[in-house]
């Protein structure tokens, strides 16, 4: 059986309050993210991560002063390799905080695999995460002549496992809003809407899972919708917003019930955002209950939806599975990874 590295992508966060203010750096000095020419975005990056490191530090401090994204992702390494067995090897590389690409390429590059399968933890596919990790990667990897015959995972906005895993999350729920009116909202990470509206097709493949674990869940009547979060900045950003969501609700007299769509591990934007500002929200405005689902984590029906996506690979081109997934739009969206393959 041939030895196959698979390269789990995902944001990274920091390992330690000196860690925040560089990690906000990397974020914002990305041209995926802030899409200006250098020396600007150097500049502009320096000083949005200024401004924005106690914030930071405040939002970190909840969490022990460091981000708990790494341990989750390696523990999702780990159950992957288990499910997959001896000749499959699983490496991370964090876009924005250790291990970086660099360092994980190195690492693949001294195993010698006969291929590697490239899988961001990112169910819906953006230029801003999961393409921004895959260009990273072939830079570290063409940097070290590591070339090997390599598949990308571009996308998995309806993979089964992952419909499977949020759908069992959300009905162990259902109890606790038993004889209330409830709404259900899927909530997203934002985009500027101008990167959806040049082809992205994150947005698109967020509604494709809400829908798909809509369908699974099979509740007649369901209240249910769409929102997006961690809005940064002054452009115009896809909606409609989470808190303007969750205002919403409270005059609708409506109970919540919060699902983090794009999200596969607990970090600051699920344990702060989602958990402590916005149920404080919830409660001010007068939402009657407010529960929160967690992400699908190492469930194992999402780590099984993993390995079948792993032992589909090609190793010739960008793999877009699942039911109702629709292929790159290409000619309109140059950034699918299947089109730098």
């Amino acid at each position: 059986m041939a030895k196959t590295a698979i390269i789990l992508f995902n944001l990274g966060g920091p390992d330690s309050p000196a860690a925040i203010r560089p990690f906000l750096f990397n974020l914002f000095n990305d041209p995926a993210i802030i899409r200006l020419p250098q020396p600007m975005r150097w500049l502009l990056a320096q000083l949005i991560s200024r401004r924005r490191e106690k914030t930071a530090s405040e939002i970190y401090g909840h969490m022990g002063g460091r981000s708990p994204i790494l341990p989750q992702t390696e523990a999702q390494a780990r159950a992957l390799e288990a499910a997959l067995g001896p000749d499959f090897r699983v490496f991370i590389a964090m876009r924005y905080w250790k291990p970086f690409a660099d360092e994980t390429a190195q690492a693949v590059l001294a195993w010698n695999p006969d291929r590697i399968l490239l899988l961001p933890l990112y169910p819906q596919f953006s230029t801003t995460t999961s393409g921004s990790s895959l260009k990273d990667w072939r830079r570290a990897a063409a940097a070290i002549g590591l070339d090997k015959p390599t598949a990308s995972i571009g996308c998995y906005p309806a993979e089964p496992g992952f419909i499977a895993a949020q759908v069992a999350l959300i009905r162990q729920y259902l109890p606790k809003l038993a004889g209330q009116d409830f709404r259900l909202l899927f909530s997203a990470h934002g985009l500027p809407k101008k990167i959806v509206d040049a082809g992205d097709p994150y947005q698109r493949q967020v509604e494709q899972s809400a829908a798909a674990i809509v369908a699974g869940l099979d509740l007649p009547g369901l209240d249910w919708g769409i929102c997006y979060q961690s809005r940064v900045g002054p452009l115009q950003w896809i909606g409609p917003a989470t808190d303007a969501e969750i205002r919403r609700a409270g005059q609708d007299g409506k109970a919540m019930l919060l699902v983090p769509l794009a999200f596969v591990s607990e970090h600051s934007e699920t344990l702060v955002e989602l958990d402590i500002e916005y149920a404080e929200l919830a409660h001010e405005h007068g939402v009657p209950a407010y529960h929160r689902v967690p992400t699908v984590g190492v469930t194992p029906a999402f780590i099984a939806g993993l390995a079948d996506l792993v032992r589909q690979g090609r190793y010739d081109a960008c793999i877009h599975p699942g039911p109702g997934a629709e292929p790159c739009p290409a000619g309109r969206f140059a950034g699918c990874p299947c089109q730098a393959a």
